[in-house]
This record gives structure tokens, sequence and C-alpha cells, in this order.
């Protein structure tokens, strides 16, 4: 088992309570399911979101999912970048695993896939706009 770290990221569709809730939650349960985590394999999650967003804490998202009630959640906002995509939820699970760093599923959901399409499976990649945003 090596710690590797697991990233993903999504958009909100409005800065409501609700929609970050769910938002977070969707994103953390594929990024966990996509990788084959469980809650005790779990050392530390960070989640940020953009300043647009201010509704609710995404940790409360993960808090609510079953067996995750004491896994370490640190939450902060991003850094106000000009011309940055709104309305972004990010995520880095801290994880022990079996699977080699080319294993990891990155996860990126909604409008997030263009901030790495190199990462993002199965998807129309002509259609993404590349972005020198910090993922």
């Amino acid at each position: 088992m090596r710690v590797r770290a697991i990233r993903g990221a999504a958009t909100a569709p409005e800065n409501r309570a609700e929609a970050i809730l769910e938002t977070t939650r969707e994103l953390v349960e594929t990024m966990v399911s996509a990788n084959g985590v469980a809650p005790d394999d779990v050392i530390s999650v960070f989640l940020t979101m953009t300043p647009d967003l201010n509704a609710a804490f995404p940790a409360e998202a993960v808090r609510m999912i079953p067996g995750w009630e004491r896994v370490p959640l640190m939450c902060a906002s991003e850094i106000p970048v000009p011309g940055a995509l709104p309305r972004c939820i990010r995520v880095m699970i801290h994880c022990y695993t079996a699977r080699s760093a080319e294993e990891i599923r990155h996860i990126y959901l909604r409008e997030a896939r263009c901030l790495r399409p190199d990462l993002t499976e199965g998807e129309d990649r002509s259609r993404m706009q590349p972005s020198s945003e910090g993922s």
C-alpha cells in the first residue's frame, strides 16, 4: 500500500447550500467509487471552492456520507484568479491504496472537465477548452 492523492473537481449549478452539498457529495462518491477507496483508507480530504460559492461548507456533504464522520476534512477558498472557472468545487483525497499513480482515476465533472482534459476519460475533447488554471 502507498499513499496517493486523488483529485477531482465539479461545478455547482448555483450558489445555494443544496447545490453545493449535492455537487460535493456526487464528486466525492464518484472519486471513491472509481478508485475503490473505503473510508478507512482515507488519511484526509482537502476541499476548496471558488469565492463565488459561500452558501455552505463542502465538508458538510462529506460528513453526511456513511462512514466518513471521522475522516479529517479541511475547507478553503480558491485564489480569485480573473477568468477562473466559476462555481468550482475541488477535492483532494489523500489515501492508502495498492494502485499505482497511473491507475488512479482523477474525476472532473460538468464544466470542470475543461480543467484537466488530459485526465477526463470518455469525453469529447474537441469541445473542451484548454485551461492554464491550476487544477
